[in-house]
């Protein structure tokens, strides 16, 4: 567990972001306005697919821009913070395998599901949910639904749907926490035998960013906190990340959370914002287009809609810069391409995708 002095300079330098400006950047929209959109994920032939949270996904072409709908999505419902939301892709046999999250409309309520289909042109076909939260819940709040492919297996990331009491710290319960599939569309078995199929980790509020780091092989998170106290935290099999327990954040209308900042048998995170930056979508940097990034995580801010560039030295976080300062709206995703070209997601009502280069 981190000492409470490295506690204290951890919080330290989360306040201490500067917003720099970069030099001889261009910030170019690829393609027509999008509704909403809210993930990406790539495919052969210089594309990407992008889902709108309330309208459902395109293919952009992002060398001339051109944009199609992709057509056979699941029946999704938009309440609050759900809709369509995430999408990642991996290959199978030749054929693209494209996984989408969403919130399920079902007796009750709504729930979180991952379906997985095949892509053909522009159609979704055999698509089938390959996982179903078990729970269900009224609230349009803290869906998390970040996907992250590492070879044959599959994360997604799960928020606690508001109801923090009865989720987070119970591993039966598949809201609040990170759960592993496979590519083929099977439910990983759980960390332990009290938690229910396919949970990896606990103790989750609002999961907004999930990537692999492409040296260590590890699984990074990110989530929001609630007035103070979004995390980044290295998810390991079975740990507990403390919510509601344990936070670095605030209730809104003040007072302290649960037992504190620590707990016996709690995974600290590595990095906390205090005040919260809202984070969502990131991704580790590995080009060569912009030096300054080397070596750094980069992440979205809804909040301060801006690029936080989070430096990283012998795997932890060190330091952090901010970068196109309220330039380009809230930043809901980000992706760094073969180039070194980063592509950024821009969530408002006429957002779009993004390439910031040099």
């Amino acid at each position: 567990m981190r000492s409470v002095w490295g506690i204290f300079v951890l919080i330290w330098m989360s306040l201490a972001s500067t917003a720099v400006a970069l030099d001889n950047v261009s910030i170019d929209r690829i393609g027509k306005a999008l509704v909403k959109p809210w993930g990406m994920a790539p495919l052969s032939g210089n594309r990407m697919l992008v889902t709108q949270k309330t309208k459902g996904m395109v293919v952009i072409d992002l060398k001339t821009g051109a944009q199609q709908n992709i057509k056979g999505e699941p029946d999704f419902k938009v309440i609050g913070q759900g809709g369509l939301l995430d999408v990642e892709t991996a290959q199978s046999g030749g054929r693209d395998i494209v996984f989408l999250c969403y919130s399920k409309p079902v007796s009750g309520g709504t729930t979180v599901a991952v379906t997985r289909s095949e892509l053909d042109t522009a159609t979704l076909t055999n698509t089938r949910d390959v996982f179903v939260s078990n729970h269900i819940g009224g609230s349009g709040r803290h869906f998390g639904c970040r996907l992250a492919v590492d070879g044959d297996d599959i994360y997604l990331s799960l928020g606690d749907r508001g109801d923090r009491d009865r989720t987070s710290q119970d591993g039966s319960n598949h809201a609040g926490s990170i759960v592993k599939l496979s590519i083929n569309g099977s439910v990983s078995s759980a960390a332990t035998s009290q938690w229910a199929d396919g949970v990896h980790s606990i103790g989750h509020r609002n999961p907004q960013g999930l990537r692999i780091h492409p040296k260590t092989g590890a699984l990074w998170s990110h989530e929001h906190g609630p007035q103070g106290g979004d995390e980044i935290n290295i998810i390991k099999r079975g740990a507990n990340y403390g919510w509601p327990r344990v936070s670095f954040g605030q209730e809104y209308g003040g007072g302290g959370i649960g037992e504190g900042s620590t707990a016996a048998g709690i995974t600290a995170p590595i990095w906390v914002w205090t005040p919260s930056i809202a984070p969502s979508g990131m991704d580790f940097y590995h080009g060569a287009m912009f030096p300054e990034f080397r070596d750094h995580l980069l992440v979205g801010s809804l909040k301060f809609q801006s690029l936080y560039a989070v430096k990283l030295q012998r795997g932890q976080p060190v330091s952090e810069t901010r970068h196109l300062n309220r330039r380009l709206g809230r930043i809901r995703d980000v992706h760094v391409l073969p180039d070194g070209s980063i592509l950024l997601l821009n969530d408002a009502d006429r957002g779009g995708l993004y390439r910031l280069s040099r």
